[in-house]
């Protein structure tokens, strides 16, 4: 699907991919920290994290070669690639350390990704173990659009249905049953349309 899309995917998704500049402001990633992006896309975040926290390391996984094209042309172009390292892989059980030297990271974050992750679950698991002891997990994604309204809801999620995205309406309970008892933060954006969720 991203063979042709890819090239314009970061112009066409700015208007609807809502909170992801709150979330990578909220990071809060520690000096010398390391960053780690689940379905890192076309890049666009890993380099807005790269400019907000100029002393942090990153890592970008996704599964589609062609998007990992497009990151690496991105990151290139951004003058990025000595701090910014990519590898494909499988969201859900990932072996970080062999593709990149680095078991565990500070800040571990997924972007508009678990909607379009089958076994979503198992991914949100797969980058909790991924995360570092003190360190944060982030979710950025649809919401449940609550209070848009009835029809304007149906109509996104019915929209939204025709590319396989699901907004993983129970994102919240989800990240508390993972948490054990660590600090969680989930809070509805834009009238639901967009959630953003974390643990630690």
């Amino acid at each position: 699907m991203y063979r042709y899309t890819r090239h314009i995917y970061d112009i066409t998704r700015k208007p609807y991919l809502l909170g992801r500049d709150r979330m990578i402001a909220e990071l809060d990633v520690p000096p010398g920290g390391t960053v780690l992006e689940l379905g890192c896309g076309t890049g666009r975040n890993l380099v807005a994290v790269a400019r907000r926290y100029p002393d942090c390391r990153l890592f970008g996984v996704d599964i589609s070669a062609e998007m990992l094209r497009t990151a690496r042309a991105t990151i290139d172009a951004a003058g990025l690639t000595h701090r910014i390292t990519l590898a494909p892989g499988d969201a859900t059980e990932f072996d970080a350390a062999s593709a990149f030297g680095v078991a565990r990271f500070d800040r571990v974050y997924f972007s508009y990704a678990v909607s379009m992750i089958p076994d979503w679950v198992a991914a949100l698991a797969e980058a909790d173990r991924l995360t570092a002891p003190g360190g944060r997990l982030a979710v950025v994604d649809f919401g449940d659009a609550a209070h848009l309204g009835a029809l304007p809801r149906r109509l996104l999620h019915g929209w939204l249905a025709l590319f396989h995205v699901t907004p993983r309406v129970d994102l919240a309970p989800r990240l508390t049953a993972l948490a054990a008892g660590r600090p969680v933060r989930h809070r509805a954006l834009h009238r639901g349309y967009a959630q953003l969720g974390t643990i630690g």
